[in-house]
């Protein structure tokens, strides 16, 4: 698998590229995990992208924000598709969110919202959990930071 990366801001996603990313959260978070939740939630617009593609198909994807432009930046909407799930390519998309969010904001915290049953892949890349187990849209998710 060459996989190509880019971190895009919303402005430069072509229309393609927007419908790839739309169509994977969808297939994904709505569709295989049976969760039915508002995706499109007005923070794509001031968010930046991170893609992952092996031969021009959307492969992994995150969502990379500044929170606080003091202290806090996240990582959100963290998706490798189906048939890319084996290799370790979570791990990479993750170790290359936090060597963004890194260098372009030098944040001491990275926080994520992460569904619970993924604790142990997100403790690998750093991530402590910091609060008990809550619902979120019918799955149990967990808060978690990175300093």
């Amino acid at each position: 698998m060459a996989l190509e990366w880019k971190v895009r801001s919303f402005e430069e996603l072509g229309t393609e590229d927007l419908y790839d990313i739309l169509k994977l959260r969808v297939d994904v978070f709505i569709v295989e995990q049976n969760s039915p939740y508002k995706d499109l939630d007005g923070k794509d617009q001031t968010t930046w992208h991170l893609t992952a593609t092996d031969e021009g198909k959307l492969v992994a994807y995150a969502r990379l924000f500044d929170v606080d432009e003091q202290r806090e930046a996240r990582i959100g909407r963290v998706i490798v598709s189906a048939d890319a799930r084996t290799g370790g390519l979570g791990q990479e998309l993750m170790r290359r969110s936090i060597q963004w969010l890194d260098e372009k904001w030098q944040r001491p915290v990275i926080r994520i919202t992460a569904q619970a049953h993924l604790e142990r892949f997100y403790e690998k890349v750093g991530f402590v959990a910091v609060s008990e187990p809550f619902d979120e849209d019918g799955i149990l998710h967990i808060a978690m930071l990175r300093k």
